[in-house]
């Protein structure tokens, strides 16, 4: 997703209205914790997830997994938590000695062959959490948590939500059906609204940009279920952008904004869609660009399959001159390509789940 926002004079005041709005957290309920000795006295645990980018992955969402798992313990801890995905080029087993972080979630095949750090039980088949060896009553403590949650059947929906195929094409294939279409359905369906969109429409474009996997990101800088870009997310308040709903709500308040420039008489339901996530692929400005020039071409720019006949000419230098084309250049094939990609997946999702 592109990031042309203008921030406004009043944006700060907008921000802290926005910021008080953000829904507070729901959690699966989980069994009374064994009485141990209290750990991480001082009430706060910080943690960073480095799994790999499951947007790649073929063994599930182990990223998204671990954020909910986390979030459990800490809440049975009475702590507050702080959870980051891993970035390239970093070394968090430095800052994890270092104390810099309390928790580090490794893929647990990982030979982390350092006296200095301790692995948990496996809090599934493939990851398991590492603290420094002196944090002897933290790790009691989680592996007592552990030993104890993964035995119930909260936990096996837990299991069940971020490890069952979500690829809308091979359950096409397969000729699913089912009520479920990703691990954050609640979320898409309470989000869809402020769209005025079929819930299946939104959880198409988070599958095209991220494949539900919270940890993706970009070269570009943007991140998370929608791939928001960090001013995009500063604009409308928002300040943790791997937290799913957070994410979700910048996303979406990004897309009712794009969608108020389409809303004339002259758009119908399906080319406002069309518009709309042209313009969140490529840019608000990229987008007007294709239809100003549409028009100087004599086409219909109301209708998404006439600005995809003009963007072949907007790649060419000699066509593009004066207060025409703002923004240079346009090569446009992805975003052809996003627009027609996201409305497949929709369908595609529509035939596995049927009901709305």
């Amino acid at each position: 997703m592109k990031d042309n926002i203008q921030t406004p004079v009043w944006r700060l005041a907008f921000t802290v209205l926005l910021f008080f709005a953000v829904p507070e957290r729901t959690y699966i309920s989980v069994p009374e914790r064994p009485d141990t000795t209290y750990a991480f006295g001082d009430g706060h645990i910080s943690c960073v997830i480095d799994t790999g980018n499951d947007m790649y992955s073929k063994t599930g969402l182990k990223a998204g997994f671990n954020y909910e798992l986390l979030h459990m313990y800490a809440e049975s801890a009475g702590c507050l938590v702080e959870i980051s995905a891993a970035r390239d080029g970093e070394c968090y087993i430095d800052s994890l000695n270092y104390g810099t972080i309390d928790i580090l979630v490794r893929l647990s095949a990982d030979s982390l062959a350092n006296p200095l750090l301790r692995k948990s039980r496996n809090v599934d088949s493939y990851c398991a959490w590492y603290l420094r060896a002196d944090q002897t009553a933290e790790m009691k403590d989680i592996n007592l948590w552990i030993n104890s949650f993964t035995g119930t059947a909260e936990y096996s929906e837990l299991q069940k939500r971020f490890y069952s195929p979500y690829d809308p094409f091979r359950r096409l294939e397969r000729g699913t059906v089912s009520q479920t279409i990703s691990p954050y359905d609640s979320l898409i369906k309470k989000h869809a609204s402020r769209l005025d969109w079929d819930w299946r429409l939104l959880a198409a474009v988070i599958w095209q940009e991220s494949r539900f996997a919270i940890n993706s990101s970009s070269s570009r800088g943007a991140s998370g279920l929608m791939q928001v870009m960090p001013g995009t997310a500063e604009y409308y308040g928002i300040t943790d952008l791997l937290d799913p709903e957070q994410n979700i709500i910048a996303g979406t308040r990004h897309l009712a904004r794009i969608q108020d420039n389409f809303d004339g008489d002259e758009f119908s339901d399906e080319e406002r869609i069309n518009f709309t996530l042209a313009a969140y692929n490529a840019g608000e400005r990229r987008i007007e660009d294709c239809r100003i020039f549409a028009g100087q071409k004599d086409l219909d720019n109301t209708r998404w399959e006439d600005i995809v006949k003009v963007i072949p000419d907007m790649r060419k230098y000699s066509f593009v001159y004066g207060d025409t084309v703002r923004s240079g250049r346009f090569r446009g094939t992805e975003t052809i390509n996003y627009v027609s990609k996201v409305m497949e997946i929709y369908r595609a999702f529509c035939e596995i789940c049927p009901e709305v």
